[in-house]
């Protein structure tokens, strides 16, 4: 399938994990593809990966709780492409500690990344969308954390619930103007961020209990519904959670 030829696709957090895989993604179906990252490096690594594919793609270096970075994200993808028809917010961060130890550090780290910077980045992108009457799609990482709650993440529950009020909002609001922004809400992925927990193997074993499908998800299956949302298949859909977590919501 190639859904997103002759469009161009902003994702944030590219550098790794999710991010990365939703480059890869969008590229592979076609996309140009603006991987953006705090991390150059690992920005530049997802861009190459794709044009040695034989796609096309940017790579950007950018601070998602800056605006100012956000709005140079926007002027180099423009001054490459011209346009920008899809938006993926996916860069976040995690860190847990208790609710009664809770830092300010991190609970300012943590909102002004998952949640000011999807703000941030969609308004900014919004706007040139809306002024371009561009249909345009934006899709934003939630979480299952977005959902319901969980101990010790106070900060990234939070975030996320954040995440899910905020994408409801902008669908009832961009809506008028063709424009469609829906959340995917994964449940434990296996990605850097992770990493620590599921190669545990007496908490991944207790953990998987949780979960029908008994296994953690895969970068890549968060990557395929981002481009489902992000896709003409979805085109009646805006406002909506998509949740990937094996049936873990279930229980």
């Amino acid at each position: 399938m190639r859904r997103f030829e002759n469009q161009v696709a902003i994702v944030t957090g590219a550098a790794g994990g999710i991010g990365a895989a939703t480059a890869a993604r969008l590229g592979r179906e076609g996309a140009a593809v603006v991987a953006a990252d705090r991390n150059a490096g690992g920005a530049e690594a997802t861009a190459s990966a794709i044009r040695d594919q034989g796609g096309d793609a940017l790579a950007v270096q950018a601070d998602v709780t800056d605006r100012a970075a956000v709005e140079a994200m926007l002027a180099a993808a423009l001054a490459r492409y011209g346009t920008v028809h899809v938006l993926a917010n996916i860069a976040g961060i995690a860190h847990g500690e208790p609710f009664l130890q809770a830092s300010d550090e991190w609970w300012d780290k943590t909102l002004a990344v998952n949640l000011t910077g999807v703000f941030y980045c969609s308004q900014v992108i919004a706007r040139h969308m809306v002024a371009h009457q561009i249909a345009g799609r934006i899709v934003n990482l939630a979480s299952t954390n977005g959902l319901v709650g969980e101990a010790s993440l106070a900060h990234y529950n939070a975030s996320k619930f954040g995440v899910v009020g905020l994408t409801m909002t902008m669908a009832i609001e961009l809506g008028p103007h063709n424009i469609r922004v829906n959340s995917v809400c994964p449940g434990l992925i296996k990605t850097p961020l992770t990493q620590r927990s599921y190669t545990n193997p007496v908490w991944a074993a207790e953990y998987a209990k949780k979960i029908p499908m008994n296994r953690f998800g895969e970068p890549e299956e968060v990557a395929a519904a981002v481009a489902y949302l992000a896709s003409e298949d979805s085109g009646f859909i805006t406002g909506a959670q998509l949740v990937i977590d094996g049936g873990q919501l279930t229980f």
